[in-house]
Formats: C-alpha cells, structure tokens, sequence
C-alpha cells in the first residue's frame, strides 16, 4: 500500500537533504558575509576613480601655470655670452667694417615687458575659467560614477531581495511538506498530490540556486566598477534611496558648463583685443663688449633700450577673430537651450513613470494580501485534509508571481528615483 511508495520517499529524502545541506550555506551568508551599504561602493569609486584624479592633477598644473604667466612679467635677466673671430689673410675674408675682426662680448642683459594689468589678469582669468571647468566636469563625472553605482547596487539588492524572500517560503513549504507526508501515509492525499507538492519544493530550490547565482554576479560587477577586486561574500543592506526635489535646469551643475562656456568666450573676445594693443618692452644690459681695439681694456659698460610695436595692419584678422567667437556664442546657446528643453522633458517623463510604477505597486499590495489570506486558508485546509492540492498549488503560484512583479517594481521605482535624483546636483 504505501511501501512503494516509501522507496520513492527515500528518493526525495536524499534528494532534500543535498538541496537542505545547499540552503544552509545560503542561509549562513549572511551570518558570515560583510555587509556593504551603498554609500560604501559610491565613497570607493570616487576614492579609486583615475578621472577624477586626473581632473585633480590638471588643476593643481593650472594653478603653475598661472604662476609662470606672473613670473614671465616679471624682468627676465641672462648671462650672455657672445665670442666670434673673423680672420683676414691677404685681403680675403669678411668685411673688417662689418665684423670688427673680432667680436667678445661677456654681458648681463635685463628685459621687462611692459603690459597693462588687465592683459595679465585676462590671462589668470583664463586659467580660473579652466579651473572652474575641471572642477564641474569633475562634479558631472562624480555624479555620473554615483548613478552608474546606484543603478547596479539597485540590481543586486533586487535579486538579494528574491534570494531572501524564497528562502523564507522554501522554509514554510518544507513545514507543509511534512504534514502532507504524514497525511499522504495516512491515505487523506494521493501520492501523485504528494509528488506534485515535491516538484513545486524543488523549483523553489532551483529558484533560489539562479538568484544567487545572479547575486553573486552582479557583486562581482559592483565591485569591478567601484574598482576594488574583493570576491568576499557580500550581503547588502536595503539602499537609502530618497526622492529629492529637482531644482530649475539654470540652478544645476550640468548648466554650470554653458555659463563658463560664456564667460570664456568674453574673455578670448577681450584677448583678441589685448593682442592688437601696442606692445612696449624695455631691456638693460652690462658687461664688456670688445672687438679688441688697442684700449680693449676700456670696453667695460652698459646700455639701455625700449621696443615699441603698434599693429597698423594685418588683412582684417582682428575682425576675423572676433567673427569667430561670435560664431561660438551662437553655437553655445544653441546648445544651452536645447538641454534646457531635455532636461525639462526627461524629469517630467520619470515623474509620470514613477507616479505610475507607485500606483501599480499600491495595486499588487493590496491583491497580495488576498493571495496571503487564501494561502492561509488553504494551509488549514490542508491540515485536515479538505483542499485539493491543485488549488493549493495555485494559490501558491499565484504568491510567488505577485510577490516577484512587486520586488520587480520596487526595484524599477527605486532605479526611477535613481536617475531622477541624478539631476538634482548643483
């Protein structure tokens, strides 16, 4: 009667005790795991990220540069040394007139070039432009790094999330499992209810083996993009994913970037002007200059001197130059109006997906709790004897397919606050 039985019941009690012994060690993960919180993976990319290093290292050789342009104002001083000897031998060579026969010179020269403050400030604007350019490029690279971040550990909490949850009902199934044994010896079930309730027990196992599986991928992908190579088992806590208020496109740091575009393009229109001043340099020097006459020791003396240049004509460039950063300008706020436009439409369409996904989940929640209560009923149900296993299989399919749609919307609304909140940086 039931014996034959029995032996298929030997079967499925080794094959329960290898899937047991593999639940365990899931179960025990998060006992022995580091926990690791999103912020933990945000603060190691940003700490391991080289672009946001080399965006550091430029400024730091902006900064030089700024000094030398005040250092090459200030006077320049060289030691210059000059030595040529021509010789004439029977009336050929260079023209005695021409090259003294001889020339030593042995001088230290001065020079200064004499500019207006503007110009050198033009020049230092310049490189705060720069700067301030490096440094939001470097906010937007941030942000992008943080989003790209988020996005995954999103992934990975999801599929974290299943592994825990069909852990939970692979537990009360085995429980279930068990008075459907005895009732099923009994004769209350028929061994085919019995089986079925077996194969139902194994592909939650199944289940739970693949979503680890992805877990423990999506880890490794977390981890490759933070840029550290920790294969450790890893648990993750719920991520603090908050909605923030998206201020005006003109108050954030992605609009930065066309206001610096503006200012530096004022600035090359201010320099094409600087460049066409007149340009006055003035230079001293002191030595011994000779060309070895018969008092050669009285060749000791200085000089001073003053160079002037005034642009009168070059074919229009000035003209051209500007011509161009108007050209530039044009371009720039055609750019700047077409983000304004996107960055207006693309939160406006993730509220209006947000606003949806929220309400759905609000939908599945409440059908998720009749599902609970059937299931419930069923199990007493069960108990005695009174449901048919078919229903009962059901019941408990349509619970899993709820509960996942509902994780699978959780995730996707936290992914929508994601990129939501990626625009939200000033």
């Amino acid at each position: 009667m039931i014996f034959p039985f029995s032996s298929n019941i030997d079967m499925h009690v080794l094959r329960r005790n290898f899937f047991l012994c593999m639940l365990s060690a899931i179960l025990t993960l998060s006992a022995v795991a580091q926990v690791r919180t999103l912020d933990y993976y945000i603060n190691t990319a940003t700490q391991n990220s080289p672009l946001l290093k080399d965006y550091s290292n430029q400024r730091i050789a902006n900064l030089i540069d700024s000094l030398r342009i005040q250092a090459g104002y200030k006077p320049q001083v060289n030691g210059v040394s000059t030595n040529s000897y021509a010789p004439s031998i029977r009336g050929w060579g260079y023209d005695g007139a021409v090259t003294n026969g001889a020339n030593f010179s042995q001088l230290i020269s001065v020079s200064k070039n004499i500019v207006r403050k503007e110009l050198v400030q033009n020049q230092l604007d310049a490189i705060q432009l720069l700067n301030e350019s490096l440094t939001i490029t470097g906010k937007i690279t941030a942000q992008d790094l943080t989003k790209s971040i988020t996005s995954q550990y999103i992934t990975a909490y999801g599929n974290w999330q299943q592994v825990t949850f069909n852990t939970e009902l692979l537990n009360l199934l085995k429980k279930e499992e068990a008075i459907l044994k005895r009732l099923t010896e009994k004769g209350v079930y028929r061994q085919t209810d019995y089986l079925s309730f077996l194969i139902t027990i194994q592909q939650q196992e199944i289940l739970i083996s693949q979503a680890n599986i992805q877990f423990r991928n999506d880890v490794l992908t977390l981890n490759y993009l933070s840029g550290q190579t920790d294969t450790a088992a890893t648990v993750l806590e719920k991520p603090a994913i908050e909605l923030a208020i998206v201020p005006e496109a003109e108050s954030t740091i992605f609009y930065q970037q066309y206001r610096l575009d503006s200012l530096r393009l004022r600035n090359n229109d201010a320099l094409i002007d600087y460049n066409y001043k007149p340009k006055i340099s003035a230079y001293a020097d002191g030595g011994y200059l000779t060309s070895f006459p018969s008092d050669f020791y009285k060749n000791f003396g200085v000089s001073v001197g003053l160079n002037i240049i005034v642009p009168i004509y070059d074919g229009r460039q000035k003209k051209m130059q500007h011509d161009k950063i108007g050209i530039a300008e044009r371009t720039r706020q055609n750019y700047r109006d077409f983000f304004k436009k996107q960055f207006d439409q693309q939160v406006a369409q993730l509220s209006q997906q947000l606003a949806a996904t929220e309400k759905l989940i609000d939908q599945m929640n409440g059908q998720v709790k009749y599902t609970e209560a059937l299931i419930e009923a069923n199990r007493k149900l069960l108990e005695t004897g009174d449901v048919r296993m078919a229903d009962y299989l059901l019941a408990i399919g349509n619970y899993l397919t709820t509960k996942n749609m509902i994780r699978q919307n959780n995730i996707t609304k936290l992914q929508l606050i994601n990129q939501i909140n990626y625009w939200n940086k000033k």
